[in-house]
């Protein structure tokens, strides 16, 4: 029974990494800069992020919970924060990165979309200040999604690191 359990929580795990860094990769290199070139325009951009970001909630919620059956079965593991290894080493640094994560996902979830959409409400009555708002906003959004991405090439990392070992 374990076995299946393992091999459907290595394989649910795998599909979430592809829908969460596929998506990541999608937002970062694929659309920002089709953004920045007017080959997408900012209501294209917004209807994506928000179509985007329950599979990345899904995405990350998975992770999470398969990512914790494999860990506590894995013969590496020697229980909760036990440092005794470059295999543990390898695990607490991924997790903090996906910490990381989480947190940028949900700042830019809950704080700069929300100042996204009352920005293009304001435009509507005071363009001149919107416009001013938005290059900001758009400025701390391609920092949040810079920072994903570097979070993720480490979460990737660590788990090469200690697949390997």
């Amino acid at each position: 029974m374990i076995f299946w359990i393992l091999a459907a929580s290595y394989w649910v795990h795998l599909l979430s990494t592809i829908v969460w860094l596929g998506g990541i990769v999608l937002m970062a290199f694929i659309a920002w800069p089709a953004l920045n070139q007017g080959t997408l325009d900012a209501n294209q951009w917004f209807q994506l992020q928000k179509r985007f970001l329950p599979w990345v909630n899904a995405s990350l919620v998975l992770l999470l919970i398969t990512g914790f059956i494999q860990m506590t079965n894995d013969e590496n593991y020697s229980g909760f924060l036990a440092i005794d290894s470059l295999w543990a080493w390898a695990m607490l640094l991924k997790h903090i990165a996906y910490v990381v994560m989480v947190a940028l996902t949900a700042t830019m979830q809950f704080i700069l979309y929300p100042a996204m959409t009352r920005t293009a409400l304001l435009a509507q009555t005071r363009p001149e200040t919107a416009a001013a708002e938005r290059d900001k906003l758009a400025a701390r959004e391609i920092r949040y999604l810079r920072l994903n991405v570097a979070a993720a090439m480490i979460v990737l990392l660590f788990t090469a690191i200690a697949t390997a070992v």
